[in-house]
């Protein structure tokens, strides 16, 4: 995913910020969905932590004004062994005692280990993750006293 932040210079080059640690996805011909209907990279560039793009058919600086703040999606990448958090969402955690740990609502970014965030307020991260079976449940062997709220 990624996101158009504004318009750069004045040739319909936009600034965007690139939500994934996959830069390929704003290769020069990838199709990307938004709202506003299909949007194809011409080219870019990293620029300043995000990318310079131009899309086809966007040629002016009012051309890109009217995608600021547009969302892109990317279609899902066929890849056995990763684990996409759109999958982890929803899923049941079990702890190696076979106690339910709660619901994964979110996953937050952190820079040891991303961590899986439960409705009951426990954050786990996912290095302990063991097993899991896509948006139904998640299988973690975590150390004694990792789910104490205290």
């Amino acid at each position: 995913m990624a996101r158009v932040i504004k318009p750069h210079g004045l040739m319909g080059e936009v600034v965007v910020e690139l939500l994934s640690n996959r830069p390929e996805r704003l290769s020069p011909g990838v199709s990307l969905e938004s709202e506003k209907g299909p949007i194809v990279i011409q080219r870019s560039r990293p620029f300043q932590g995000r990318y310079l793009a131009t899309f086809e058919g966007v040629v002016t600086r009012e051309g890109a004004e009217t995608l600021r703040g547009v969302v892109l999606l990317a279609p899902p990448l066929d890849e056995p062994d990763t684990l996409w958090v759109h999958e982890l969402i929803g899923a049941k955690v079990v702890d190696q005692r076979k106690n339910d740990l709660g619901q994964v609502v979110a996953v937050e970014e952190n820079p040891a280990s991303d961590l899986l965030v439960l409705d009951s307020g426990v954050l786990i991260p996912l290095r302990f993750v063991t097993n899991v079976v896509a948006g139904e449940s998640i299988d973690v062997t975590i150390p004694e006293g990792l789910t104490e709220l205290d």
